[in-house]
């Protein structure tokens, strides 16, 4: 491709609304131009960058077996509402693009396909003669962030790989998943990036057991927290691991003590002169569920812990039905305001026990009249601790579980692990952190859409039976993106070769001079016959403006016709080292085409 008749045009200077340098460079360089918040448009650069990253999708998809589709965009809400999803997406996470149409109906834009594959799966599937069976789709996917940012990192409307597989049995599915754990750590490999496959949480779409796939890089959204043995790796919202030992207690016996100004953990263990590791403090929660029905929940952990709100949200997504409801709408720590909404009375705030009472709560149809308590295990072992005395500007000092306060019957791991806690696997290993960009989640489903949306098969017993679900997917668009965050340098973009959108770009520093333009243009059909994607710089622009541009766009290697053919050679520069070497005219292409093909293999 000339760039003398391509839509290329650069930027000097950083957008003002680019955060990352990821999405400086991408905007500068001339590959996507914003269109509106979240939306951005592919130029010809980036959309082949995108068509190299989904053929290498591709390749390793089918290489498990796996079939390609598409699938409708537009989604009729019914089948939302079959799974109990509608209001989750809709009204709780928000993130769901709906619309009426003429006839009055409900209609959402997908930002993701589980309930259109389930309705299918149930229309086709009959028996377990047809099983297992995988079908993935490269598609369009839209999201109504709350914050669109990072540019196609979270945007409201990117490229997605999604597949989804139906088993007649776990050891199936297990299967398939290990198969996709290997399929996508390929494509990452192969797309030049340095990655780490972590445990997750499941988050909206549900299921047993889940694993992300981080490419790592500062900018990453995500905080990953891994052990040096290779044997942990998860995110922290869902990391485990084991917390620093408790300090003895130097409080042997109950009793109420004054404590003003202190309430902090910080404050109260200083005005004590005790350990944060003796103190239970108690964490108040708003929740709302999907019904409408909003409780208060009331958190004990250790004073040295912090809550992990995800893992808390989860456990009270479990106790959903124990409020006639399927789903939270929101979870928060709630401010004065939301307060005034349901206390009866003023809060002790900083200094509430594990025991207040329930009459705090107002009267309404609305609030749930009891509080919900729920304890860490990390504050369940502890001896003669230090606690609010539900009363501002007082502790109780010398506490004990069913002695001063009954342990609530609710023990759950709500804890925030951090990096520095020992590792669960192996005390001596001590967890570190770093900082990835989610790129792919692969998820055990289990019967969750096809139980609600009555997905079934029949089995060789000729049983009626739900089917098991796999879900998988890959952010097409956020990879490539990603790509450019985790290797670029003050010019610009360094490319990984299997996926930058040309090979190389021959460079012409003077196109008044017929023997420069002569032999570059010689070369550039030469490469292009050998199978080398090449860019041809024939601008009327001075030399040194077309080496910027080629820097900041990060082919991974720039030919210049320059003095050297004078000597029957070119300057070949390559844009990830720098490094730069002359070498013959004759010889550039069977060169160029061993480093290219050596640069991929090395990442396959």
């Amino acid at each position: 491709m000339r760039l003398s008749q391509m839509l290329f045009v650069t930027l000097r200077d950083d957008p003002a609304d680019a955060e990352i340098p990821s999405h400086k460079l991408l905007l500068r360089a001339g590959y996507i131009r914003r269109i509106g918040s979240g939306v951005y448009a592919y130029l010809p650069l980036m959309w082949r960058v995108l068509q190299k990253v989904s053929q290498i999708v591709r390749e390793e998809m089918n290489a498990t077996g796996a079939q390609e589709c598409l699938l409708p965009q537009l989604q009729p809400a019914d089948l939302w509402k079959e799974s109990g999803r509608w209001d989750t997406y809709t009204k709780a996470e928000g993130i769901m693009f709906s619309l009426i149409d003429r006839r009055e109906q409900q209609l959402g834009l997908g930002p993701t396909h589980e309930e259109v594959i389930t309705a299918i799966a149930r229309d086709m599937i009959r028996s377990y003669r047809q099983l297992p069976l995988h079908l993935y789709q490269i598609q369009t996917k839209f999201r109504d962030e709350i914050r669109p940012r990072f540019g196609l990192m979270r945007g409201r409307e990117f490229i997605m790989k999604d597949g989804y597989s139906f088993h007649a049995d776990e050891a199936s599915l297990k299967e398939t998943y290990q198969d996709m754990y290997q399929a996508y750590s390929n494509m990452l490999r192969r797309s030049g990036l340095a990655f780490r496959a972590v445990e997750a949480d499941s988050g909206a779409i549900g299921g047993s057991g889940s694993t992300e796939f981080m490419v790592l890089a500062e900018a990453g959204e995500d905080e990953v927290l891994y052990t040096e043995d290779g044997k942990y790796a998860a995110n922290v919202e869902k990391a485990v691991s084991l917390p620093a030992d408790i300090e003895p207690s130097r409080f042997t016996s109950y009793e109420k003590r004054d404590t003003p100004g202190t309430d902090t953990i910080e404050t109260v263990s200083q005005f004590l002169k005790c350990s944060p590791t003796q103190v239970v403090k108690n964490v108040l929660y708003q929740t709302v569920y999907n019904n409408g029905i909003t409780v208060l929940v009331l958190v004990s952990i250790r004073g040295d812990q912090e809550v992990n709100e995800v893992k808390l949200q989860n456990e009270l997504t479990k106790l959903a039905s124990d409020y006639k409801a399927t789903t939270i709408i929101s979870l928060s720590v709630p401010n004065s305001q939301a307060q005034q909404t349901w206390t009866a009375k003023s809060l002790p705030l900083g200094y509430i026990a594990p025991d207040i009472a329930d009459d705090y709560i107002a009267a309404n149809q609305q609030i749930h009249p009891k509080f919900l308590r729920l304890v860490d295990p990390t504050a369940v072992d502890l001896k003669n601790f230090v606690t609010g005395a539900n009363e501002t500007g007082s502790h109780v000092v010398g506490a004990n579980w069913n002695e001063q306060f009954k342990l609530p019957e609710q023990v759950v791991d709500v804890r925030k692990a951090r990096p520095g806690d020992r590792a669960m696997h192996n005390p001596e290993q001590v967890l570190q952190s770093t900082r990835g960009i989610e790129a792919g989640h692969i998820f055990q489903l289990g019967t969750k859409y096809s139980q609600s949306m009555g997905a079934t098969y029949t089995n060789e017993q000729g049983e009626e039976k739900p089917l098991i679900m796999g879900c998988f997917g890959i952010g097409v668009s956020r990879l490539a993106q990603a790509a450019v965050e985790q290797s670029y340098d003050k010019d610009g973009i360094i490319w990984p070769v299997s996926i930058a959108p040309y090979h190389a770009i021959v460079t012409i520093p003077n196109i008044n001079d017929a023997q420069q333009v002569e032999i570059a243009e010689k070369l550039y059909t030469q490469l292009e016959s050998a199978g080398i994607e090449t860019l041809l710089d024939d601008r009327d622009e001075r030399a040194g403006v077309k080496f910027k541009d080629a820097d900041l766009i990060g082919i991974p290697y720039r030919i210049v016709t320059g003095r050297a053919i004078a000597n029957g050679k070119v300057e070949v520069v390559e844009r990830a080292t720098r490094k730069s070497q002359e070498i013959p005219i004759d010889e550039l292409t069977t060169t160029l085409h061993k480093w290219i093909t050596t640069g991929i293999e090395v990442k396959n």
